[in-house]
């Protein structure tokens, strides 16, 4: 327990269903999201803790300012301006941060000094004895020690129809490839990446509607595909979809010229 640090560890007992979220403090659409649905979570499932995760939009762990010369270098200055403003905001208004809205519902906060797969963190994880893992914007790959904690499987949200845009920002890369819909998909986390079956999918238009718009969107039906899938689960109810390992493609961070 020396390794890591748990706040507000408080544990509701006697519920049906006990759920450990798996996120990063995402400063900008997370909080809301995550407050949204928390708001629809069904009375019997209770959510015993969230591992909180170093935000890391390209994948992989950077500091603050070599985070913000990437964005500015590859999205230009307007996007830097904007999200500067936004991130400044949200260090203002923090009741819409993660951890304020995790607090909020009581909700402990297990940080790791480790990666989520090493032995310490999995240990804490299993602490609070997870029914289901729910990881939505998680950012590290999964392994099959972790997936096999929770005895009803670990979620993941994916911001994209699968399998077709598997990967990072794949609302990004479905707004450059010209795509007249986008969508989420809810599926159970295997060792690849986004290649498990799909337990709930939605679809969304995109009409003329921007990045920022779409990424919001996308998080609140993302939300409620999650109660859905929590539901279908809680009810025995699951019906799999088809993920195709050798159907789509997978897509990285964008570069500057993209």
């Amino acid at each position: 327990m020396n390794r890591f640090f748990i706040m507000r560890l408080i544990v509701k007992k006697g519920t049906i269903m006990n759920i450990v979220f798996i996120t990063q403090d995402e400063p900008f659409y997370l909080g809301s999201a995550i407050e949204y649905l928390m708001v629809r979570m069904h009375k019997d499932v209770c959510v015993s803790g969230c591992v909180l995760l170093p935000p890391s939009p390209s994948g992989r762990r950077q500091s603050f300012f070599t985070k913000a010369w990437e964005t500015y270098r590859i999205f230009g200055a307007n996007f830097f301006v904007h999200y500067t403003y936004r991130f400044i905001l949200s260090k203002i208004r923090t009741c819409k941060r993660v951890t304020s809205v995790l607090a909020k519902y009581h909700i402990p906060i297990l940080f790791l000094k480790e990666n989520i797969n090493n032995p310490n963190s999995l240990a804490a994880i299993k602490q609070l004895s997870p029914d289901l893992l729910v990881s939505i914007q998680g950012n590290q790959i999964f392994k099959d020690a972790l997936i096999k904690i929770a005895a009803k499987g670990c979620l993941n949200l994916h911001s994209a129809i699968l399998p077709k845009y598997r990967g990072l920002m794949p609302t990004f890369w479905a707004l450059k490839n010209g795509e007249k819909e986008t969508g989420v998909s809810v599926f159970y986390v295997d060792e690849g990446i986004d290649t498990g079956p799909i337990i709930v999918q939605r679809k969304v238009p995109i009409k003329k509607r921007n990045l920022d718009w779409l990424i919001k969107e996308t998080k609140q039906i993302g939300m409620d595909a999650i109660l859905e899938a929590i539901r279908l689960i809680f009810n025995g109810d699951v019906r799999l979809l088809p993920n195709p390992r050798n159907e789509g493609n997978y897509f990285g961070f964008p570069k500057r010229e993209m």
